[in-house]
């Protein structure tokens, strides 16, 4: 009897499935529901206002709000470098990941983390419009709205306690809105000296997250945790006004203006060694100063020739010749392939008289370390003719300043204090209600400061500056200003109103010495002010 209802139950469960498969498609393909209605075209001007609200995330930037600009041109830009960029950027996450992970994984006893598969995919991210700020310091402000839905594959191996797990992160979407700071602008390419990145808000991120082959984002509640974590920890480090500065030069070195021209001139050199398996060598020379981030200049070849002769010229212009020196490098040129170093050696500018040609013949050395045993081989010599010449005082370049020279707090100012000076320069888009005669009102530790009044105008300019001495630097405090707006007339319905205001935290300016900014008044549409802050120490 068990068998026979072992078997009678597996023919039920066959029949009844295989009605029920007919039944569900027959019913799929011959009945339409009749709650589905299909859907309505129409142009965004006639939708009504709440459907304009559900669509304005999905708006660009360029589109919802007229200071933005679009940057079509950026995208297409993007689009056709993907590949390219795909590549670098992972490989410039592996190596900035690599000394972060080596020094994390001893604190939780792991073995190794390493990528299995690191790429963007194939969907690049789109900025959705761009703002362009303007502000009388030597820097650039940008505002890009950047969205990515992309693809990509990253697979993590982690090895702990002999055992290996894997974490896959697909479907990563991240939509954010930095402000990236070029400053200080020099007149050395590429131009600036840092970059400044920071956030304006939260970003969002959504991801799924493979665990050991299982989507670990459904677990209930997992995803939202994760979510916020995300959110905070990025948040914490980078929203404004915390940035993430990246030295592209050192600004001090950048800042140095040329004081005079080298004039070199590489005469020949002798008793080369071959590098070639088949015959002589076929010499050239690159020279260049150190710190100078133009390329090297070079001689031509001179095929199959161990003293080569060369009397070509070459200028060169000199910005600091203390500390800078001419290196000289001497190689082999190849058709296929790297080409061989010969030899190298330097001549350091401050061992120049200026006015004076000098004759130098130099020993070519392996390295420029003075204790490595290779400088003791012969590699040849090399002769060039150098003359440096200063320029003179009317020669030399004009108005030029130093932008981050910062004066010094006037006598009597406390040792361990300093003087705080804030600058009201002007506004932006201000309008109120029912008049617009904006002044500033600001209130630093209780004590309130005002601008002078500027009748109907929208885009006042006041230019005024407040000055507090100070025991100590304000590190924990706050400055709080306000545009408010007073009727001209005795109106007692609408005597004042708010414009917007800002609360800026002060520890930046300590830390930095000097701010100028633009800021976006919270309570008013478009309204912007500019504030300088100054922090000066004995």
């Amino acid at each position: 009897m068990g068998i026979l209802s072992t078997i009678a139950s597996f023919l039920g469960f066959g029949v009844g499935t295989s009605i029920g498969l007919v039944i569900g498609y027959y019913l799929f393909i011959y009945f339409q529901p009749t709650d589905v209605k299909d859907p309505i075209i129409q142009p965004l001007v006639e939708q009504d206002s709440k459907t304009v609200q559900l669509l304005l995330p999905e708006i660009p930037s360029w589109i919802k709000n007229p200071d933005y600009d679009r940057l079509d041109w950026l995208n297409k830009f993007i689009e056709y470098m993907w590949p390219y960029l795909d590549k670098a950027i992972c490989k410039t996450a592996r190596s900035i990941a690599k000394p972060i992970i080596a020094e994390q994984i001893p604190k939780y006893k792991i073995d190794s983390v390493e990528f299995e598969e690191l790429n963007l995919g194939s969907l690049p991210p789109t900025f959705q419009g761009m703002k362009v700020y303007t502000t009388d310091e030597k820097e650039l402000i940008m505002e890009p709205s950047v969205k990515w839905a992309g693809n990509p594959n990253i697979i993590v191996a982690i090895k702990a306690f002999g055992l290996r797990a894997t974490v896959q992160v697909v479907d990563l979407q991240v939509f954010a809105a930095p402000r990236i700071t070029l400053k200080p602008l020099v007149p050395s390419f590429p131009c600036f000296a840092n970059i400044y990145v920071s956030l304006m808000e939260k970003p969002h991120v959504d991801f799924g997250l493979k665990l050991l082959g299982a989507d670990a984002m459904s677990i209930p509640g997992l995803y939202r945790i994760v979510q916020e974590i995300i959110k905070d920890q990025v948040a914490k480090m980078y929203l404004w006004p915390k940035a993430l500065e990246v030295q592209i030069m050192d600004p001090t070195k950048a800042m140095k203006v040329p004081v005079g021209i080298l004039h070199v001139k590489v005469l020949t050199a002798a008793k080369l060694k071959k590098k070639d398996l088949l015959g002589a060598s076929d010499p050239y020379v690159k020279l260049k100063l150190s710190d100078d981030k133009l390329p090297s200049k070079k001689t031509t070849v001179k095929y199959k020739n161990l003293n080569p002769e060369w009397n070509e010229e070459f200028n060169i212009v000199v910005k600091d010749p203390e500390s800078q020196v001419l290196e000289l490098s001497v190689y082999d040129w190849e058709q296929i392939g790297k080409h061989d170093r010969m030899g190298m050696n330097a001549i350091p500018l401050k061992e120049i008289t200026p006015d004076e040609p000098k004759v130098v013949t130099l020993n070519l050395l392996k390295t420029m370390d003075p204790n490595d045993p290779e400088n003791e081989k012969s590699r040849g010599q090399l002769t060039v003719e150098v003359l440096y010449k200063p320029f003179k005082g009317d020669e030399l370049p004009q108005n030029v300043e130093d932008s981050n020279a910062i004066e010094k707090a006037p006598e009597g100012t406390p040792a361990s204090g300093g003087l705080l000076v804030i600058i009201i320069h002007e506004a932006e888009d201000v309008e109120g209600k029912h008049h617009t005669n904006p002044y500033a009102r600001l209130i630093f530790k209780g004590e309130e400061r005002r601008t002078k009044h500027v009748k109907k105008n929208r885009d006042p300019r006041w230019g005024e500056s407040f000055q507090f001495m100070l025991e100590e630097p304000p590190t924990n405090e706050r400055l709080y200003v306000e545009v408010q707006s007073a009727s001209s007339k005795l109106g007692l319905l609408h005597p004042k109103e708010s414009l917007g205001y800002v609360d800026i935290k002060l520890s930046d300016v300590v830390t930095n010495k000097r701010i100028n900014e633009k800021y976006h008044l919270i309570d008013s549409r478009n309204g912007r002010i500019q504030i300088e802050l100054r922090w000066r120490t004995p």
